[in-house]
C-alpha cells in the first residue's frame, strides 16, 4: 500500500479527527462505527484498535503515534532506590465439595494456630486471616506465617480471577475420605488448574470408620492428580478437622510448597493490594478487605483504584486491631474510600493527592472512549489463531447426559495435529452456570453446550463478559466446528520451489529500495511476485522480490527459457555484475489440516 494510504493516530482518537484523517465526513465514520456495534457521536472518541478497523474499511492503514502509548500508574516515591526483595507469606485458598469439611478445616487451623488469639475469640471477620506455623529448619524451630482466604468456594475464586485478580499462591483441595471425589471436587480442580497454582490435597475425615484414603487417591488419579507416594507431584495429606489430627503436617506441606514457589517481593516499595471484599459499615463508611501484594501500606497513603482515588483513614488487621502499616500477604480492612471498590480491583499507592487526581482524570477520559467489543467464541479464536496470535484452544464442555459427554470428549481427543494444543479445562453434565462463564473469562476458553439450557441470568453474564456460548444438538456439528477452529490455528507450511533462472547482462537502474536489471532466462520461467535469490558464483549475496517482468516495452506475466527480459525488483540496493545468477523462487503457503485418529 502506498505511503499516502497510511495515517498516524493517537491512542485515543476523536471521531472528528478520524474523519479528517480519512478525508470523509464524520457521518460516514459514525455510520461505519454503528455497523460495527459502536454508538459514538462526533464529540466522542474511540480507542486506537477501533479506529484502525474503521480506517481499514476506508482503505487506510492506521499506525499508532510513538508518543501515544498509555501511561501506567506509578509513583515517584522510591525511584532511584534499590529494592530489597524477601520472602512473603503464601496466600492459600481452601476449596472442595460441600460437606467435605472445608469450613471445619479452616476452623481447626484457625483455632490451633491463630496469631495473638484474643480472649473471647475473633472480634472482626474480614474474609481472610493469618496463621503462625512452627516448622523445623536446619535443626531449629522457625515460625512462619500463612494467609488463608475464607471464600465461599470455587465460584468466588473464579469470579475474582475473572476480574483479573489471581492472588492465590496455592489451593488446598479438601476431599472427604468417606465420600471421595464429587462433582464440585472436579470443578475446584479445574479452577485451580486454570489459575496455574499448586494443588495440595487434604484427605479429611480420616477419623471416620468408613474412611478410605486409597480410594480418594485412586479417584484423584483419574483426574490426573497423582499422589507423591505413587510417583506423582501432588502432596496428599490425611487429616481430621474434627480431632485436629495432622493439621500441623498439612501446614508444613504448605510451607514447603511456598519455599519451592520462592515468593519474593519488595517490602520497601509503594504498596499494591487486591480487594477481596468490599461493603459499607456503620461508622466506617465504604471499606475494603484487601491482600497486600507488594510494598508496605500505611494510613494516610493515597491509593488509586480504577478511575477513583482515596486517602486511607485507617487500617485494621484481620482480627480488628488498628495497625500503623501492613506488608505483603497481610489481610487487612481499609477505610477512607469515597466509593465502594469493586472486588478484584487493584489499589495502587501514588505519591500524593495531586498525582492521584491527574491519573484518575486521564483514566476517566479513557473510560469514555468507545470500543468494539472483542467476544470469545470459536469464530474469533480461529481468526486470531490464523493471524498467529493463539497456539492453544481451551474448551469448557457441558452436555445433557454422561453418555453424550463421554462421546464428545472421546471425539475431541481423536483430533490431533502438530503445533496445536486442545485443552478441555472443564467438562460436566447439566446447565451452563455462572461459574462456567467466570472460568471461561479467566481462562479465555470457549463454552460448548450440547443439549443443555442456558438460564437468562447466565446468558446475560456471558453477554456482558463477551463470552459466546456455542450450542449444539448434533455431536458431529460440534466436532466439525472445533476442527474448523483448530485449522485456523495452524501455521501454514511454507513451501519454496525454484521455477527459473536469469543470467544478468546489465543493470539499468537502482536506488536504495530496488531497481531494474536485465538478463537472459537460462532455465524454467520467471514471473512477477516471486522471491529472488541473487547468486555470485556459489555465494548468495541478497534476497529480493520481483515486482514486474518486462520484454521490450511490454509488461508480461512470464518470460521463458531463451528470452531476454528486464526485471523490476525491490528489497535493497544491489550493484549487479554481468554473469550474476538470479534464482526465481515461488513461495507458497500450504495450509495443514487437522487429522482424526482412526
Amino acid at each position: 500500500m502506498a505511503d499516502d494510504k497510511k495515517i498516524l493516530l493517537p491512542n485515543v482518537v476523536p471521531v472528528k479527527l478520524l474523519a479528517d484523517e480519512l478525508n470523509v465526513s464524520p457521518s460516514e465514520v459514525i455510520k461505519k462505527l454503528i455497523q460495527s456495534g459502536v454508538l459514538a457521536t462526533i464529540n466522542e472518541s474511540v480507542d486506537f484498535d477501533t479506529a484502525a478497523i474503521i480506517a481499514d474499511e476506508f482503505g487506510y492503514v492506521a499506525e499508532i503515534e510513538s508518543s501515544a502509548e498509555p501511561e501506567s500508574i506509578s509513583s515517584d516515591e522510591g525511584k532511584g532506590k534499590k529494592k530489597k526483595f524477601k520472602l512473603r507469606p503464601p496466600v492459600v485458598t481452601v476449596m472442595g465439595h460441600v460437606d467435605h469439611g472445608k469450613t471445619k478445616l479452616l476452623d481447626a487451623i484457625r483455632s490451633t494456630n491463630v496469631i495473638d488469639t484474643e480472649s473471647g475469640g475473633i472480634t472482626q471477620h474480614i474474609g481472610a486471616y493469618q496463621t503462625s506455623i512452627e516448622i523445623e529448619e536446619n535443626g531449629k524451630k522457625q515460625k512462619r506465617l500463612v494467609t488463608f482466604l475464607d471464600t465461599p468456594g470455587h465460584e468466588a475464586f473464579s469470579a475474582m480471577r475473572a476480574h483479573g485478580a489471581n492472588i492465590t499462591d496455592m489451593v488446598i483441595l479438601v476431599v472427604a475420605a468417606d465420600e471421595g471425589v464429587k462433582p464440585q471436587t472436579i470443578e475446584a480442580i479445574s479452577h485451580a488448574r486454570a489459575a496455574k497454582v499448586p494443588i495440595i490435597v487434604a484427605i479429611n475425615k480420616i477419623d471416620k470408620p468408613e474412611a478410605d484414603p486409597d480410594r480418594v487417591k485412586r479417584e484423584l488419579s483419574d483426574q490426573k492428580l497423582i499422589p507423591e507416594e505413587w510417583g506423582g507431584k501432588t502432596p496428599m495429606v490425611p487429616v481430621s478437622a474434627t480431632t485436629g489430627k495432622n493439621i500441623d503436617g498439612l501446614l508444613e506441606v504448605v510451607a514447603l510448597t511456598a519455599d519451592i514457589e520462592d515468593l519474593k517481593v519488595s517490602y520497601d516499595s509503594p504498596a499494591k493490594a487486591t480487594v477481596i471484599e468490599s461493603k459499607i459499615l456503620p461508622g466506617k463508611g465504604a471499606v475494603a478487605t484487601a491482600i497486600i501484594r507488594e510494598g508496605t501500606l500505611r494510613p494516610t497513603d493515597t491509593v488509586v483504584y480504577g478511575d477513583e482515588f482515596a486517602k486511607i483513614r485507617f487500617i485494621e488487621d484481620w482480627h480488628g486491631g488498628r495497625v500503623k502499616e501492613a506488608g505483603p500477604s497481610d489481610p487487612i480492612l481499609i477505610a477512607g474510600f469515597k466509593k465502594v471498590p469493586k472486588v478484584g480491583i487493584t489499589l495502587t499507592v501514588v505519591k500524593d493527592e495531586k498525582s492521584a487526581k491527574e491519573i484518575t482524570e486521564k483514566l476517566k477520559k479513557s473510560g469514555l472512549v468507545k470500543t468494539i467489543a472483542k467476544p470469545i467464541g470459536l469464530g474469533e479464536v480461529s481468526k486470531e489463531a490464523s493471524e498467529g496470535k493463539l497456539k492453544e484452544l481451551n474448551l469448557i464442555v457441558k452436555a445433557d447426559m454422561k453418555g453424550s459427554l463421554e462421546a464428545i470428549k472421546s471425539s475431541l481427543e481423536e483430533i490431533s495435529s502438530e503445533g496445536i494444543q486442545l485443552k478441555i479445562i472443564f467438562d460436566g453434565v447439566g446447565t451452563i452456570t455462572e461459574s462456567d462463564i467466570n472460568l471461561a473469562v479467566a481462562s479465555k476458553a470457549v463454552v460448548l453446550a450440547f443439549r443443555v439450557p442456558v438460564p437468562p441470568l447466565v446468558l446475560k453474564l456471558a453477554d456482558s463478559k463477551g463470552i459466546k456460548i456455542s450450542r449444539y444438538e448434533i455431536i458431529y456439528q460440534l466436532i466439525d466446528e472445533v476442527v474448523a477452529a483448530l485449522e485456523g490455528m495452524l501455521e501454514p507450511e511454507i513451501v519454496e520451489t525454484e521455477i527459473g533462472q536469469i543470467e544478468v547482462i546489465k543493470q539499468f537502474f537502482k536506488d536504495k529500495e530496488g531497481g531494474v536489471v536485465g538478463g537472459k532466462v537460462i532455465s524454467g520461467k520467471v514471473t512477477p511476485g516471486t522471491k529472488i535469490e541473487v547468486m555470485r558464483g556459489i555465494k548468495k549475496i541478497a534476497d529480493l522480490k520481483t515486482e514486474s517482468v518486462q520484454i521490450g516495452q511490454e509488461k508480461v506475466n512470464k518470460a521463458t527459457k531463451g528470452m531476454e527480459c528486464g526485471v523490476k525488483y525491490k528489497g535493497g540496493s544491489i550493484r549487479f555484475r554481468p554473469k550474476d545468477i538470479l534464482k526465481f523462487i515461488l513461495v507458497e503457503e500450504h495450509l495443514k489440516t487437522v487429522k482424526r485418529r482412526v
